[in-house]
């Protein structure tokens, strides 16, 4: 994927018969995803903008009803797609805050310099969110490490441009 889309939700099947469906959401509230617009749709491998009809929470889950889809038998059209908006779309962050899908993909060193691999994704525990690195052929062995993502304890340093963060860490853990 290009770096000018965030994926922020996935569709994921039918919800009644008029062609309402479920709706996977990666923002931050859940119902956020409904104040993005245009909402665009990777179908056939190109992206193309959708008109979203209404979102709404239903039980711990969303879902979604998209301009034309008026019928169950056209769910299966758009069953698993992605729904991404354009980068620029995103709010501006203050220094040092960071989107994840800014950080998927970075580097990660420790204050020593040994590469510990790249980062592949990132999720919420109860105290702080934590950082998913597999090790890959430039790093110091192939084993995955979880390393808790807090600021000027364990993460140093982000640097978007060269694509690495630095991390004091003991590359034995």
């Amino acid at each position: 994927m290009s770096a000018d889309w965030v994926v922020v939700g996935k569709l994921l099947g039918a919800y009644g018969i008029k062609g309402w469906m479920k709706l996977y959401s990666h923002t931050q509230p859940m119902e956020n995803i409904a104040e993005y617009s245009p909402l665009w749709i990777n179908r056939g491998g190109s992206w193309q903008p959708i008109s979203v009809e209404r979102v709404q929470r239903h039980g711990k889950g969303l879902v979604i009803k998209v301009e034309g889809c008026d019928n169950r038998e056209q769910i299966p059209a758009f069953t698993g797609c992605e729904l991404a908006i354009k980068r620029e779309q995103l709010p501006a962050l203050q220094q040092n805050d960071y989107y994840w899908s800014e950080l998927e993909g970075l580097t990660v060193k420790t204050l020593e310099g040994d590469c510990l691999g790249k980062i592949s994704h990132l999720f919420e525990t109860g105290s702080n969110d934590v950082i998913a690195v597999k090790g890959n052929a430039d790093s110091i062995d192939r084993q995955e490490r979880l390393i808790p993502y807090v600021w000027d304890d364990v993460v140093r340093a982000v640097d978007l441009q060269s694509g690495t963060m630095t991390v004091d860490w003991d590359k034995d853990f």
